[in-house]
């Protein structure tokens, strides 16, 4: 399997300080990075190393799923995954507060239990989460009508 590379560019202190994020591996781009906006309620046009990880748990996590879906019986239609990331304050520094997984589904052969056991088995098995494992992370799964 492939190994992946983001890069980032820093220049200055944490709170006068900016840099940039690039997706190296896939060069399809360039995120600007700033403590300041990291830290406020709005991201005005940065992006952060929590939104980096929602995009790779969300992502990660709805390929797992489906794969899942599929070994149980089922054939996913879509998925529809978000990934909330907190950051709060730790001594020293800060820390990843919480993940919040939230899945819904349209898949035909399978019922709104076996599914709920696949979106389990995807939080537990998917390589993100397994990283992730000194965050707490709950889940919020369920079948749209």
């Amino acid at each position: 399997m492939p190994t992946r590379t983001a890069r980032t560019a820093w220049n200055g202190s944490l709170e006068q300080g900016s840099g940039q994020v690039e997706l190296t591996s896939s060069g399809v781009a360039t995120f600007d990075v700033s403590f300041p906006k990291r830290a406020a309620e709005e991201a005005g046009g940065t992006t952060s190393p929590e939104e980096l990880i929602a995009a790779a748990h969300s992502s990660c996590y709805a390929m797992q799923l489906s794969a899942l879906i599929a070994e149980a019986g089922g054939t996913p239609q879509s998925l529809e995954v978000k990934a909330d990331v907190s950051l709060g304050p730790d001594n020293p520094g800060f820390k990843l507060t919480g993940i919040k997984l939230t899945v819904r589904g349209e898949v035909d052969g399978l019922d709104a239990d076996s599914f709920a056991k696949a979106a389990q088995a995807a939080k537990e098995s998917c390589p993100v989460s397994k990283a992730l494992t000194g965050v707490e992370i709950t889940l919020d799964a369920a079948l749209e009508s």
